[in-house]
């Protein structure tokens, strides 16, 4: 059985897509940032939960800043990159449940109230919906390059608060001279796939 979608779309989404390490100075605009937002926003949550957050670092003073917490060989890749994003959980996602989750409005407090419930959850969540937005920045033909070889911690006191965990950073952009590594080994389907 062969995949519906375009075998074009599948490398450019998958197969040849890879971290980027190297980005041109072409600018990523907010109405890229708006249209991979109105395409990953589908992606789904437990509970349409939706936690991530996501912070553009644009300003050259908030890049120099953001640039201190990353581990020192990512930090040019940060400073290099047009647009940097900040992906984090919201750990207070149950106050939009109501509208998010309409048909029970409830869920709320019946299964939010507990702080650590919370995080827990928004961590796992946030994290399917950053997948979603790689495959969105790569949808819109940028490259990404996810890191979280950083000081999350640093990261959160400087540009969030105490209701958002980072997660990661991702740098975007057109991909520059030598941004590829090679592509690195994959599992094979017997090694990651049991039938029972």
């Amino acid at each position: 059985m062969t995949l519906v979608l375009d075998p074009a779309a599948q490398d450019l989404l998958f197969r040849e897509a890879r971290t980027a390490n190297t980005f041109t100075d072409e600018p990523v605009t907010d109405e890229q940032v708006q249209a991979i937002y109105d395409l990953v926003k589908y992606g789904p949550t437990s509970m349409n939960q939706s936690p991530l957050r996501v912070t553009l670092v644009r300003s050259p003073e908030a890049r120099e800043r953001l640039v201190e917490y990353m581990a020192e060989g990512n930090r040019p890749k940060t400073t290099g990159a047009p647009l940097v994003a900040i992906l984090s959980a919201d750990n207070e996602f149950h106050e939009e449940l109501p509208h998010l989750f309409p048909h029970f409005p409830q869920a709320k407090d019946a299964f939010f109230g507990d702080r650590a419930v919370r995080e827990s959850n928004a961590a796992l969540n946030a994290a399917l919906q950053a997948a979603y937005f790689i495959i969105g920045v790569r949808a819109a033909g940028l490259a990404a390059g996810p890191m979280t070889g950083c000081d999350l911690e640093g990261i959160r006191k400087e540009f969030l608060d105490d209701d958002h965990t980072p997660l990661m950073v991702v740098n975007i952009g057109r991909p520059g001279p030598d941004a590829w590594f090679p592509r690195s080994p994959r599992l094979a389907y017997e090694q990651v796939v049991t039938t029972v």
